[in-house]
């Protein structure tokens, strides 16, 4: 890691941590009204897994049939209750945990949201062992245009290691259900992670060699590895100790090795002839998220959803949302997050970004002068793009960011029990706008 790199580092974990401190318990009897007249990115999410990966940070839980029955259940009347105030959907992003651990109860929450509001595109993470022609064709069914598929890696050493070998088979067997399962989407996304503790150089080319080259995947996505601190503790006794230092160098034999008809559509986002990005933030500044341990971004404010399942599910049964914690952002946060997110897409349209925030080039100049200054941005008149140094640079905020969000999820699993104690109902209540879109459920 260079010194750059190291400051670099330092700067923006105190920023991210900031932003997403959520101090205590605050519930609101309001959430911004929905605008009539647009439609929402809509996330659910599903915690479930019935293999909990020693790296991931994610909320999630060990896989009960009767707690996931329930579970989506209350997710379905979570999504009439957003629905009867007034939000509609043009994209869903379903996440997890293992969204496709029940694919009839998904399918099931899909078909809603399609008969509620006017859904585009569907993206839906899963595992490799679900990765069936009855499980494809039931969610492909259910309208899912993108499958994303948590490959992590192609050796064997490591997906044991991962304790994923013995759940999801060996690389051999990920690689012919990946085979098997190209061309049942519009977009099939292998999900990798580079810069796990002992991986080698030579490991990672030979990922990228077999996703593009060998199955020519219709989109790979590369991931730094990233957990929260308790993650990394788990991952030291099971995985070894994680190296910073080689992340990019890692990142950038990553870049050198994809084939040229894989083009980047965000800093870790890569596309076989096509233009599908991975990222639901990226081209939707605002989103609403349903389900335990959901965050959403509306009007200037980030929430997050209670962690307990069990709270998640009274309080949904007394007609109120899942969201316990806000945090307003400032006015420059705001226009930081909006740069953040547009250059992660690789470019920022100025007069798209002046029009949204009047004064952002005035307000965000020493910022822009910096990365200007290292390289990272190169002006082409109506928009910022990000040089190669800079995609370098924004694989590494967005790895201090989300690292900050894991850190998050962690104080929120820890404040399960602050949540059932506390007095009086928590949750955000959305009310009803005097205009509603005609039509309910």
């Amino acid at each position: 890691m260079t010194i750059m790199d190291r400051v670099l580092t330092a700067g923006f974990r105190h920023n991210s941590k900031r932003l997403t401190k959520f101090d205590g318990l605050t519930p609101s009897d309001s959430l911004p009204p929905p605008d009539p007249s647009r439609t929402y990115m809509l996330y659910l999410h599903v915690p479930f897994c019935v293999v909990l990966c020693p790296f991931c940070s994610f909320h999630r839980v060990c896989f009960k049939e009767d707690k996931a029955t329930r579970y989506f259940e209350s997710l379905r009347q979570e999504i009439r209750m957003a629905h009867e105030v007034g939000y509609r959907f043009g994209d869903i992003y379903v996440g997890g945990g293992t969204p496709t651990v029940m694919p009839g109860e998904l399918a099931k929450t899909l078909d809603l949201c399609r008969k509620l509001s006017p859904i585009n595109s569907i993206s839906v993470e899963t595992n490799p062992d679900d990765l069936t022609p009855e499980v494809m064709t039931q969610v492909r069914d259910a309208g899912v245009t993108r499958l994303s598929v948590g490959v992590q890696s192609l050796d064997n050493d490591l997906l044991k290691q991962m304790d994923r070998y013995d759940k999801y088979g060996s690389a051999e067997k990920v690689m012919s259900a990946l085979e098997r399962a190209n061309g049942y989407f519009e977009t099939l996304n292998a999900d990798m992670i580079f810069n796990l503790p002992r991986q080698t150089d030579e490991s990672l080319l030979r990922d990228v060699d077999i996703i593009t080259r060998q199955l020519e995947i219709s989109q790979t996505t590369f991931y730094p590895l990233m957990s929260a601190e308790s993650t990394m503790r788990k991952m030291l006794k099971m995985m070894g100790e994680v190296n910073f230092d080689r992340e990019g160098h890692m990142y950038r034999l990553i870049l050198d090795a994809l084939p040229s008809d894989y083009q980047p559509s965000s800093a870790w986002c890569f596309n076989h002839r096509g233009d599908t990005t991975d990222e639901y933030v990226i081209e939707n500044e605002e989103y609403l998220g349903l389900g335990s341990g959901s965050l959403s971004y509306l009007g200037g404010i980030l929430y997050s959803s209670t962690f307990s399942l069990n709270h998640y599910n009274r309080q949904i049964e007394k007609g109120q949302f899942g969201i316990s914690r806000q945090q307003p952002l400032t006015n420059r946060d705001r226009l930081r997050y909006f740069l953040l997110m547009n250059l992660f897409g690789l470019n920022l349209d100025k007069k798209v970004a002046e029009a949204r925030y009047p004064g952002f080039f005035r307000t965000l100049a020493p910022e822009l002068l910096g990365l200007r200054l290292m390289g990272a941005l190169r002006d082409e008149g109506d928009r910022l793009v990000l040089t190669r140094y800079g995609m370098r640079v924004w694989v590494l905020i967005m790895r201090e960011f989300f690292m900050a969000v894991s850190d998050f999820r962690d104080l929120m699993r820890h404040a399960i029990k602050e949540e059932l104690d506390a007095p009086g109902p928590l949750q955000i209540r959305v009310p009803t706008p005097d205009l509603r879109p005609p039509g309910t459920y």
